[in-house]
This record gives C-alpha cells, sequence and structure tokens, in this order.
C-alpha cells in the first residue's frame, strides 16, 4: 500500500493549527459546555494530539486512543495516550465528561461498534462530539480507486452515486447521509442536542489567495445559516448519555 493510500484509508490527522481547527475548537468548546473545565476528556483516534493539546489549557486530564503508533507516540508528549483500536476503548463504563470524535468514524473497520463504545465510556450527562464526511459535499476529499489505481485528492460528485459504484470507485472511507449517522444512533442512551453540517476552513486557499479564501470562506459560513448547510463538507453532532 503506498503513503497516498494508506494516509486515505487511515486519515491524516491535524499536524498544524490554523483558522480551521480553531474554529472547530470553538464548538467543541461550545457543545461541551461546563463538561470541560476540569472534566476528563477522551479524543479517539486523536492522531498527534492536536486537539488534545489545545484541551489542555482547560483540564490536565486528557486521554486519547490512536492505532497508529507513530501518531501516539507523538500525542504522549502532552496527554496520556493508549495505542488501541477505536472500536475497543480501553476504559471502563460511565468515565468521561467528554468524548471527541474527529474526522474518524469514517475510517474504522465498525462504525457502529465504534460508536456504542463511545456512548458507553460517557458519563450519563457526558457528552459526545463528533464530526465525519458528509455525503451530500460536492467532492470526496479521500482520493478514488479507477481500474485498481489509487488517485489521490479531490473527486467531484462521487458520492452522489448509487451506494453499489461509489463503494466499487471508494471502497477505504465511508461518507454518512444525515438518515445514515442517525442510523448508528439508534437504540443508544442519548439525546441529540445538535446536528448540523459544516464548511471547510479554506486555510490552504486563504494561504495561497488570501483576499479570495476569505470571500469563500465568509460566503460558506453564512451558508451554515441555510439549507444549503446540508451541503457542507463535514456533519457536526453532539449528543448527551442519558441515564439508564
Amino acid at each position: 500500500m503506498s503513503i497516498p493510500e494508506k494516509a486515505a484509508e487511515r486519515g491524516v490527522p491535524s499536524l498544524v493549527w490554523r483558522a480551521g481547527q480553531e474554529r472547530r475548537l470553538a464548538m467543541i468548546r461550545a457543545a461541551a459546555g461546563d463538561r470541560l473545565t476540569g472534566g476528563y476528556i477522551l479524543d479517539v483516534g486523536c492522531g498527534i494530539g492536536t486537539y488534545l493539546s489545545a484541551l489542555r489549557a482547560y483540564t490536565p486530564f486528557t486521554f486519547g486512543v490512536e492505532i497508529e503508533g507513530k501518531y501516539a507516540r507523538e500525542a504522549a508528549a502532552h496527554s496520556h495516550i493508549v495505542q488501541a483500536m477505536a472500536e475497543q476503548l480501553p476504559f471502563t463504563d460511565n468515565c468521561f465528561d467528554l468524548v471527541l470524535s474527529h474526522e474518524v468514524i469514517e475510517h474504522v473497520a465498525d462504525d457502529r461498534t465504534c460508536v456504542m463504545d463511545m456512548v458507553r465510556v460517557l458519563k450519563p450527562g457526558g457528552r459526545l462530539v463528533l464530526f465525519c464526511p458528509n455525503r451530500l459535499y460536492p467532492f470526496e476529499t479521500h482520493g478514488h480507486y479507477w481500474r485498481g489505481t489509487y488517485h489521490f485528492g479531490n473527486t467531484p460528485l462521487v458520492n452522489y452515486l448509487p451506494d453499489r459504484i461509489r463503494n466499487r470507485l471508494v471502497p477505504h472511507v465511508r461518507a454518512y447521509t444525515v438518515r445514515g449517522l442517525r442510523q448508528l444512533l439508534k437504540g443508544l442512551p442519548i439525546r441529540i442536542l445538535t446536528h448540523s453540517q459544516v464548511y471547510p476552513g479554506y486555510d490552504n486557499l486563504v494561504a495561497r489567495n488570501p483576499a479570495l479564501g476569505r470571500i469563500v470562506r465568509w460566503l460558506s459560513y453564512r451558508l451554515e445559516r441555510t439549507p444549503m448547510r446540508l451541503l457542507g463538507l463535514s456533519h457536526f453532532l453532539v449528543v448527551e448519555k442519558i441515564a439508564t
């Protein structure tokens, strides 16, 4: 497997901190409410720990799970990290105030089991904050396969194809409809607080062409307040665990 193929299958963690990450951190903070300060935080699929490092400003109790050993070792410099699968979290029930899943469930072997286990480790009243790819975004950002060859980059409109065709072109990663994402939560002891979609941060575009990038960013963020949010890059889902 080539390096781009492996990156597409497993995902590439946030390696730098820019406006897009800062915006998502603000969303996480708002979703967490008073659970963040001094709370027990778990980042599932934490990569090199970029978000955990930022969350350390609010609590010393930051934990991460990461399957890639290289990333886990780097993240361990500033948080408690365990190398493990996201479907088998090595923690007891009801122990975290906040669980973060940032662009991870699309890569795991069993997304339903992963979501179930994240809810399992939440305390009653704790919250899960989840970002994952939106099937209605006009581009598939993880590349595609054609005649057995992997092609890196954004692929337009592939996620609009029927499942049987889309999954042959993009077998290495999922993208979710609203209904599909809600189906993962069915029967779990949670209530949905927020489910919306968000557009990209356009940090690369801003770096190349600051004026154009800022205009595109401004327009896209305004679209999030309209029905056009359904075409956003990622789902933004916040659920709260209820006592059973």
